[in-house]
């Protein structure tokens, strides 16, 4: 009979690619990994890996076995959220995976709710960029991710993970608040040449606002780079940046910032996915519905009057 736990280490090998990633993923030291994966290779009586450099190789074999377990982990998976579902209370820890500006919008309110509605179930948070997140969900890092979707951007998509939407929040051109001596902005265009502040290259955010602004006709100068929206917030309030904000990042703050719509008023959809054999865990439901209901009672920043009455005036 093959071990489930040397399987498993097995496919983590798989996903993460050396015995040292797969070690500090479960919290193993390499030489324990290795010894268990021998001892899997003596149950299968095949050649599971081969050295390739310092590396190791999983063989034709070893891959046959992978796409195994990953099956009987969603049939344990599954198993697990069936008995949970049989029990009278709601319990049990639910990892959250979630990106920078839903952490500061929907968690708080969702924790304090959670702990309301369900005091027995654990929450865990950490925040992860939206694409590295789904990966980790689907490899089982995490057990629920809230990720993000720019217009005409696709995010990497996993069979095993479903997808249910959550809110959508209207994206807007942030700029400083109006002084005397400064030309205003009106128009997306007008930025051309202004010090914008950005996230790192490879954020879909980042890469949703270069061709924004290529589409209004610019290459921006992107002087400020950070993936902090709160430093990004303070660049432009202090009139040294303007950027492309979603709405979410303005819930519960006001601004001295000036908000303007852009032309076709593109929004950014918020989504969590799970993997779909786990879909059904009364502990996921329970982190769903209060994460619904929180989305639900934000105030989008227009309502909220934060869009400034004129518009703003051009940084120096």
């Amino acid at each position: 009979m093959l071990d489930v736990r040397r399987l498993r280490l097995l496919r983590e090998l798989k996903i993460r690619g050396t015995l040292a990633e797969v070690a500090e993923a479960l919290q193993y030291s390499p030489s324990s990994v290795s010894q268990q994966l021998a001892l899997l290779e003596k149950e299968a009586g095949v050649e599971l890996l081969r050295k390739t450099g310092r590396r190791v190789q999983l063989t034709p074999q070893a891959e046959v076995l992978v796409a195994h377990t990953s099956q009987l982990l969603e049939t344990l998976e599954q198993a697990e959220a069936d008995l949970a579902a049989s029990l009278t209370t709601v319990t049990g820890t639910v990892r959250i995976a979630v990106f920078q500006s839903a952490a500061l919008a929907l968690m708080p309110g969702t924790l304090t709710r959670m702990t309301s509605s369900y005091p027995e179930v654990r929450v865990e948070m950490t925040q992860r960029e939206p694409e590295t997140a789904l990966h980790e969900t689907w490899a089982r890092d995490f057990d629920l991710v809230i990720a993000e979707q720019y217009p005409g951007h696709a995010a990497p998509h996993y069979a095993e993970l479903d997808r249910v939407a959550l809110t959508r929040d209207a994206i807007r051109l942030a700029v400083p608040p109006s002084s005397p001596g400064r030309t205003a902005i009106r128009t997306l265009a007008d930025t051309a040449g202004l010090p914008w502040v950005m996230e790192p290259r490879g954020a879909a955010s980042r890469h949703w606002a270069e061709q924004a602004c290529r589409s209004a006709g610019f290459e921006p100068d992107v002087r400020f780079e950070t993936a902090d929206l709160q430093a990004q917030i303070r660049l432009i309030e202090s009139g040294n940046a303007v950027a492309l904000m979603p709405d979410l990042v303005w819930t519960g703050r006001g601004t001295s910032a000036q908000l303007l719509d852009l032309p076709g008023n593109p929004h950014r959809t918020v989504f969590t996915s799970v993997r779909r054999s786990s879909a059904k865990r009364p502990a996921l439901l329970a982190a769903r519905e209060i994460l619904a209901a929180t989305a639900a009672s934000i105030v989008p920043a227009a309502a909220a009057g934060t869009l400034g009455p004129a518009p703003a005036d051009r940084p120096g």
